[in-house]
């Protein structure tokens, strides 16, 4: 079956594909694949980087970039080939592991260090940091500036009309007189109290091994900070450093985060809500758009 709107399982991908495509590069199983090559390339960085390993120091920084490119010119054919991986390895995580792996191996700086790819790590490691990743850019990158657009062209139709009198109405019935332009400002006061509340929420994430506490790395190499070498990268990647684990990060910050976007979901549904009561009082009336019909 070939991949369209109308073979998709969800409406997201099916019949609302184009409300969602800035998203749709973040959180395709695609953008999943690329976020866990940043992960993976950014800690060769760190291992090869100040109080990292012995064994990856002296590469230059053409070699470095070699690995750098990985990240910046991933394609979606790319993510094919790690996906033909997968299909033997049936691990999508190691997938990503070998792929670096094929990728690095004919350059010769790479060759004798291809077994530091994934150095110590459980695939949470990857994976906690390559959803914070997706979570992060979605909300910076997308939600928060369509938010902000929003509240923008709101607010100017708070001032345009704050004085059109309206009659107000209370358990549907009619009450005393507002104006349109303060109606809508509530919603301008509502969405942007929203809106902070989900730019506040600190995404976090880890990478402490199997179980959280270093193990592997302090036996591999006990000369090294291990908490701070990755704290450090953690935070490189924009995250807060979640020093307290077991092998899974405990996604508290997600339910933070998908909480406050349930919240700015909830001000835009009351929004909507009231336009349409206030369009089947008469008080709007919608746009006619030749060749639609029904409600």
């Amino acid at each position: 079956m070939s991949l369209n709107s109308l073979a998709a399982i969800s409406p997201v991908d099916g019949r609302y594909a184009a409300r969602c495509t800035e998203l749709r590069a973040l959180f395709s199983e695609s953008g999943l694949i690329r976020a866990r090559v940043r992960v993976e390339i950014a800690w060769l960085q760190a291992l090869a980087g100040p109080g990292g390993l012995a064994e990856m120091q002296g590469l230059s920084a053409a070699d470095l970039g070699i690995a750098a490119d990985l990240v910046a010119q991933f394609s979606e054919p790319d993510a094919g080939v790690v996906k033909s991986i997968e299909r033997e390895t049936n691990h999508d995580v190691k997938a990503v592991e070998y792929f670096i792996k094929q990728q690095l191996a004919p350059h010769a700086a790479w060759k004798p260090r291809l077994e530091f790819v994934h150095f110590a790590c459980t695939s949470e490691d990857i994976n906690n940091l390559s959803y914070a990743l997706m979570c992060l850019e979605a909300r910076d990158t997308v939600l928060l500036p369509r938010i902000d657009s929003l509240t923008q062209a709101l607010r100017a139709m708070a001032h345009a009309h704050a004085d059109d009198a309206m009659m107000s109405r209370t358990h549907g019935q009619p009450a005393t007189p507002t104006t349109l332009g303060k109606e809508v400002a509530v919603f301008v006061h509502r969405l942007r109290q929203a809106r902070e509340a989900l730019a506040r929420v600190p995404i976090r994430g880890k990478v402490n091994g199997a179980v959280g506490n270093f193990n592997a790395h302090l036996s591999a190499a006990p000369e090294v900070d291990w908490v701070a070498l990755g704290r450090r990268l953690v935070e490189s990647l924009g995250l807060e450093w979640n020093a307290y684990t077991t092998q899974i990060e405990p996604h508290d910050w997600m339910a933070e985060y998908f909480d406050a976007l349930a919240r700015c979901n909830t001000v835009l549904l009351d929004l909507c809500r009231d336009f349409w009561g206030y369009i089947s009082l008469g008080y709007f009336r919608q746009k006619v758009v030749a060749g639609e019909v029904g409600s």
